[in-house]
């Protein structure tokens, strides 16, 4: 506990609940029961997340104690405590990690036949294959840069992979150093000829450094990378051009401050002290390796068609509803206007659901306006080419494009020129407030009037993610929801005043007072009060608070929250029934599904779906919606999902008092993404049973 804060103990930090996130992951990788590549791909994400933490969580807090902010969080620690705690939990887990790498998984490969290998493995004719490639394809494209009174420390690009190198003079004697960066144009693993392995491109280069440093002596040559703070650090509303202000904000992101400093654990003292010095890092920025850098570069080997190694394929099935009207040559219009459809991806298709929704829209020549949202997009965006074609027939075609999607902004303003291009209206959103909403509004004129259809969804319109993120999407044709999101599109494109919505919570106006309201509901029936919520994160202190309230009133309260959760359940008196439990699995859980078991005080549930955490960003500076779904069965579909995140024979973590994550492991269990799977599948049994 730290000393003289009464909160800390009721806040868990969100910086180490995120790491306890990152360290769930790991453990799959660990995971001796799942296949090898999959642990692979496990190693390859924690790396992944890993950056992406650095970038932005850890950069942020730098700046801060740059900036003399010593305030405590609601957990009680100053940012500068933050960062010694993240050091040292970061320095376990990448021990782990390097643990796991070393001693398990590249042996675990080179026994299935895929051998990763130093150059000095290496025969004679693998050794000059190597050499010819070399001098080929990489000699020319290398730029060793010295460092000597005439050759400042050059500039370390984020995220990089470098080579650190020691010369010495042999006539002089004089030391100096270097620095190699290896190509990021070139493949990380380059495969032999014959098929009998890989060798890391930053071996091959070391392996010929006397070729960029001809008579000198090499005395030492070390990999090394830096992470940089890659956030945006953009005044909107001193911006006139927002498009610009974004591109220039992209090109000086490359020049952010360091932040961290990966190196090999052989590196001399020497080189990491000339290393932090020009980097202006200290030692607790660095993070000492003995496995390869970048384990990121597993994501290559997942290429390999190796099936025995991998998960057995889901198929995404289509929706029986829409299949079944696309066999009798009905439109997708026809089945939405006969009752809502909900559609589970990626268990359900993306690419038949959403995607053709769109599609048929942008040709059906009574379709006369489309209106989307657009946060995260495909680089090959079939979504995107369909509202091109939808504005070259002359329909009316408005795209809200958020260029501040963190890391997606170059693929955003691609995107948004070639839309401007094909005459979509292309707006960017409301000052200060990042557009996080997923929402299509479709107007169609029928034979008793226009029509509008809309889906409301919780992940991005991006095809490549659907695949790989659980989602849900409600599509439907109710009028009162086609006015929400009529009156919702008017207020982020035009200058309306906000609506007083039916079916949509929208953020940042009336979400919070709403859900708090709801909960605080729930408390109000004591034991027959229940709180069901399955998100990506809780991190809200006056949500924590909100529920820890109901809780002492004897309302039950159920979290399955992915990643963060700052709420510490079960301590007696403050969250004796609150239970919380964490899914991870082939499928990134990312739906966001809330469930008041009294409702409004109508006698029924309230059930929403949408895109918002309960995180303040999403609550105070985000536009965010939820839609409140009131199908039956589509109800029941939703109680589902909960229902098997919640089963107790369902494998997954849970959060004890403590804040520490126990992972529960039935004797005989099925995932609950292989029970949905099922589901949808019924003629699928369990694929395959894992403890």
């Amino acid at each position: 506990m730290i000393a003289g804060d009464a909160r800390d103990d009721r806040f868990i930090n969100r910086e180490l609940s995120w790491l306890d996130f990152n360290a769930r992951v790991l453990e799959l990788a660990e995971d001796a029961s799942l296949p090898l590549l999959e642990r692979v791909k496990f190693c390859a994400i924690f790396s992944s997340n890993l950056d992406e933490f650095f970038q932005v969580r850890v950069a942020a807090l730098h700046d801060q104690v740059a900036a003399g902010v010593s305030s405590r969080g609601p957990d009680g620690r100053t940012p500068g405590q933050q960062l010694l705690a993240i050091a040292d939990r970061v320095g376990n887990l990448v021990r782990r990690q390097d643990d796991l790498a070393s001693a398990m998984l590249l042996p675990s490969l080179a026994t299935a036949g895929i051998r990763i290998l130093a150059w000095d493995d290496l025969d004679g004719d693998h050794a000059k294959q190597l050499s010819e490639w070399f001098d080929a394809r990489v000699f020319p494209v290398l730029t060793p840069l010295a460092v000597d009174p005439a050759h400042p420390f050059p500039y370390i690009s984020n995220l990089s992979l470098n080579l650190a190198v020691a010369v010495r003079d042999p006539e002089t004697g004089e030391r100096r150093f270097a620095r190699v960066k290896v190509p990021e144009s070139l493949p990380r693993l380059v495969a032999l000829a014959d098929g009998d392995g890989w060798v890391r491109l930053e071996e091959i280069i070391a392996a010929k450094l006397e070729t960029l440093f001809v008579g000198m002596e090499i005395v030492e040559h070390r990999p090394f990378r830096v992470t940089r703070n890659a956030d945006l650090s953009l005044e909107e509303d001193e911006a006139d051009d927002l498009l610009a202000a974004v591109e220039m904000e992209l090109r000086r992101r490359r020049f952010g401050r360091a932040v961290r400093l990966e190196i090999d654990e052989r590196m001399s003292v020497d080189l990491v002290q000339l290393l932090l010095e020009e980097l202006d890092l200290d030692a607790e920025d660095v993070s000492f390796h003995r496995a390869p850098l970048d384990l990121t570069g597993f994501f290559q080997l997942l290429g390999i068609d190796r099936p025995d190694l991998k998960d057995q394929p889901w198929p995404p099935i289509t929706p029986p509803r829409l299949a079944e009207a696309a066999e009798n040559g009905r439109s997708i219009f026809s089945v939405i206007r006969e009752r809502d459809v909900l559609v589970h991806h990626p268990y359900e298709s993306f690419a038949d659901s959403v995607e053709e929704l769109i599609r048929q829209a942008s040709t059906d020549p009574r379709v006369l306006t489309i209106k989307v949202t657009l946060y995260r997009t495909s680089p090959d965006s079939p979504i995107a080419r369909s509202l091109i074609h939808a504005a070259e027939r002359r329909k009316q075609v408005v795209a809200l494009v958020e260029l501040k999607a963190r890391f997606d902004e170059e693929a955003n303003i691609t995107w948004a020129k070639r839309l401007e291009q094909a005459g979509v209206h292309v707006m960017y959103g409301l000052v200060g407030l990042k557009t996080h909403a997923k929402c299509v509004l479709i107007v169609r004129e029928e034979e008793d009037g226009l029509r509008r259809y809309v889906h409301v969804g919780t992940g991005n319109y991006n095809s490549s993610t659907a695949r790989l993120y659980e989602d849900l999407g409600l599509m439907s044709a109710d009028p009162d929801l086609g006015d929400d999101l009529a009156a919702l599109f008017n207020h982020l494109t035009g200058y309306s005043r906000e609506h007083t919505y039916d079916r949509l919570l929208d953020a940042p106006r009336n979400l919070r007072p709403r859900l708090v309201e709801l909960i605080a509901n729930e408390g109000a029936h004591g034991a027959a009060g229940l709180v069901v919520c399955k998100v990506n994160a809780l991190a809200d202190p006056e949500l924590v608070e909100a529920m820890y309230d109901a809780s002492g009133k004897g309302a039950r309260i159920q979290l399955i929250a992915r990643g963060i959760c700052c709420l510490r359940p079960g301590v007696p008196g403050m969250s004796d029934h609150v239970e919380v439990r964490s899914i991870l699995g082939r499928f990134l859980e990312h739906s966001r599904i809330y469930r008041f078991a009294n409702g409004n005080g109508t006698g029924r549930p309230a059930y929403f779906i949408g895109s918002a955490d309960l995180m303040p960003r999403n609550l105070d500076r985000r536009v965010e919606i939820l839609v409140s779904v009131e199908d039956p069965a589509q109800r029941a579909r939703l109680d589902q999902v909960l229902a098997a995140s919640w089963a107790d024979d369902a494998p997954g973590w849970e959060l004890e008092p403590t804040g520490r994550w126990r992972r529960r492991r039935p004797p005989v269990a099925a995932s609950s993404q292989e029970y949905l799977y099922s589901s949808v599948r019924p003629q699928v049994g369990r694929t395959h049973e894992r403890g």
